[in-house]
């Protein structure tokens, strides 16, 4: 088998960078070197595209929570040249390396939103995880949680909050319709940056202040009593679903930290302790779920189940983490994929897609 020239991106503009950093080391480690001939790109915070050494191209890169991209002034991008894409150099435009797939790792905006994956159909190259449509429906909470609705698939009952309309909304009408409890969180955000557990007035206020520093849009909703359980999908026409995963947090909820910095976040329990009928039951909605926003490739896909075994859709990842803790391989891990062959998988099926996009007439 020919090797693959692969394009491994981490890093980005989001508030969720120093995750993408962690994803990407874990995805360049379980790369099988003798398929793949992998080129790495670092996004720094501002997005600029740098190549990076994959033998040193961290700082502090240990595990409380201090990573970053060591910087160099080596800019690169993505070229098209008749049926080739190139990663090139901006000094002396010259060529690094043809790209034959791109695997990225990057979390939050600009890199799960569709904004990448537009920039990469543009580039006509194929790459990993979900097309342009699904990440940006995906991406946003309000839209996604819409058609889910219209399709029939349970979730919590929420309202939209902006920076334009929120002297219209207090605590007390919030919580006259979704409850005394409820969650703040932006509307285009991950890994739960600017989400908030509100009781009270001042709380409230609080969470309205910091989740519109991450997006103009928010989603209020109601709390559901009960674990979270995480379902982990796979394929393009033909979509797998993994065992089902639970968490327990130790904190008010499951929270960045208790995500990708802290071990005693979170308690996980892989496959969750629930009723076997149930467990299939999550897996068909979590596939619906999937198809339903046009899902290609993988995604996470998390409920919460309640004590009477009802379960609601909480919300989708099209590019969950991939850190050494992340549910998703975990997921997989447990199913039977091993990381390294589950990463296999994935390259696979993004070619498989780019294949079938190659076939479609572009002109007449």
């Amino acid at each position: 088998m020919a090797i693959k020239n692969l394009l491994l991106i981490m890093g980005g503009k989001s508030p969720e960078h120093a995750i993408s950093l962690r994803s990407g080391r874990s995805i360049y480690d379980a790369l099988d070197k003798s398929k793949y001939d992998v080129q790495m790109v670092g996004i720094d915070k501002a997005g600029i595209w740098q190549l990076m050494d994959p033998r040193d191209y961290l700082d502090n890169a240990d595990d409380n929570g201090l990573i970053a991209l060591k910087t160099n002034d080596d800019r690169v991008y993505l070229d098209k040249v008749k049926n080739a894409t190139y990663l090139k150099r901006y000094k002396g435009n010259r060529r690094i390396s043809k790209i034959d797939v791109v695997f990225s790792a990057i979390h939050g905006s600009y890199g799960e939103d569709g904004v990448l994956q537009g920039y990469l159909r543009t580039a006509e190259v194929a790459f990993v995880g979900v097309d342009l449509l699904c990440s940006a429906v995906g991406m946003d909470k309000d839209f996604a949680k819409r058609l889910w609705r219209d399709a029939g698939i349970p979730i919590a009952d929420f309202e939209i909050i902006t920076a334009h309309n929120k002297s219209k909304f207090s605590y007390a009408k919030l919580a006259a319709k979704l409850g005394p409890t409820i969650f703040v969180k932006p509307a285009n955000a991950g890994s739960s940056v600017g989400v908030h557990k509100v009781t009270n007035e001042s709380e409230y206020k609080a969470a309205i202040a910091d989740a519109l520093q991450y997006d103009r849009k928010l989603l209020v909703e109601e709390a559901i009593v009960g674990i979270e359980v995480e379902c982990a999908v796979l394929g393009n026409e033909e979509v797998r679903a993994s065992v089902i995963g639970g968490i327990v947090p130790t904190d008010k909820f499951y929270s960045y930290d208790a995500k990708y910095i802290s071990t005693t976040g979170a308690k996980t329990m892989i496959p969750a302790p629930i009723d076997p009928n149930v467990a299939k039951a999550i897996q068909v909605m979590a596939i619906k779920a999937f198809k339903c926003i046009g899902g290609e490739g993988l995604s996470r896909v998390d409920f919460f189940l309640t004590d009477d075994n009802r379960f609601i859709l909480n919300e989708i990842n099209t590019l969950p983490g991939f850190t050494s803790i992340s549910m998703y391989p975990k997921l997989w891990e447990a199913s039977g994929i091993p990381y390294s062959q589950l990463l296999d998988e994935l390259i696979n099926l993004g070619l498989d897609r780019h294949k079938e996009i190659k076939k479609l007439k572009t002109s007449w």
